[in-house]
């Protein structure tokens, strides 16, 4: 039984772990700019065909082809910025709302005429299997922790240690003030949609990886991040990586004691009744400042 148990963790935090990146991009997005960006699943389908289609066309590595294309994504997500959601920046809310919806449209039906409607699964290589204690640990999972883990740390870092991250707290906490002491909220909004397209094509690129990249994947998975980035408190960056963490445990959890059918069920009471419990999620926004 204990077995299971950590065997069940395991599974638990590597899915876990694909829901934070997935809930970092919308976080940072979310927390300092407010926008509620829909369209970062499908830019996280987008990386995960561009990721196989390098891998396919020029026969490099996963990690060569996964640093190039979360490159392209964030200069996508650049262009996002500064093409739909800036131009409406103090316009109402429900404008960028509204954007957001067409831009999924127009993200997903754009991955259907380039890269077709077959779903595809990222070769890696990583088919080594590891048995410690009886827990089975397969290569690509341990990989998947690793660069999870990664990116987690360095973003962190960025966002924590260096002047950009400075720059973009500094808005988050207060847009006027930040204004007046010279920082530029433009080019924070640019890196904020930059980093946020990197991570969300990063776990793309991770699911394709595990599971598949398919047409209609995105809606699951931007569905996945915002019930996470409501569990861990809004614009919590601590709270998106428990809150990530604690939904893949729990749906891992799920399938293997109740049934795999109802894991999504059991995920988001369990979602819910932390709400209940306490409304403003696992941690508070200002956490994160």
């Amino acid at each position: 039984m204990l077995v299971d148990l950590i065997q069940q963790l395991f599974n638990g935090l590597v899915i876990g772990s694909i829901y934070t990146l997935v809930a970092l991009g919308l976080t940072i997005i979310f927390g300092i700019l407010g926008i509620a960006h829909f369209a970062h699943g499908s830019v996280a389908m987008f990386g995960g065909y561009l990721t196989f289609f390098f891998i396919q066309q020029f026969g490099i590595g996963l990690f060569p082809a996964m640093a190039v294309a979360m490159a392209v994504g964030a200069l996508l997500g650049v262009v996002l910025e500064r093409v739909a959601y800036h131009p409406v920046r103090n316009a109402p809310p429900i404008n960028a709302f509204i954007i957001a919806l067409g831009l999924t449209l127009i993200i997903e039906k754009a991955n259907l005429l380039v890269f077709g409607v077959d779903q595809v699964i990222i070769p890696t290589g990583f088919d080594r299997v590891f048995n410690i204690g009886g827990v089975t640990l397969p290569e690509l999972r341990v990989y998947i922790l690793g660069i999870a883990a990664f990116l987690v740390v360095a973003m962190t870092i960025l966002i924590n240690r260096t002047w950009m991250g400075m720059a973009v707290r500094a808005v988050a906490q207060n847009r006027p003030a930040a204004i007046l002491m010279g920082i530029n909220v433009n080019t924070v909004s640019m890196f904020v949609f930059g980093l946020s397209s990197a991570l969300g094509v990063a776990a793309g690129v991770l699911v394709g990886a595990l599971f598949a990249v398919a047409p209609g994947v995105s809606g699951g998975l931007v569905v996945k991040g915002f019930a996470v980035l409501i569990l861990g408190g809004l614009g919590s960056i601590p709270g998106a990586i428990i809150g990530g963490l604690v939904l893949g445990v729990s749906e891992a959890f799920a399938s293997a004691f109740v049934s795999s059918a109802y894991k999504d069920v059991i995920a988001f009471l369990l979602m819910i009744g932390v709400l209940l419990i306490k409304p403003e999620g696992l941690m508070r926004r200002r956490s994160n400042r």
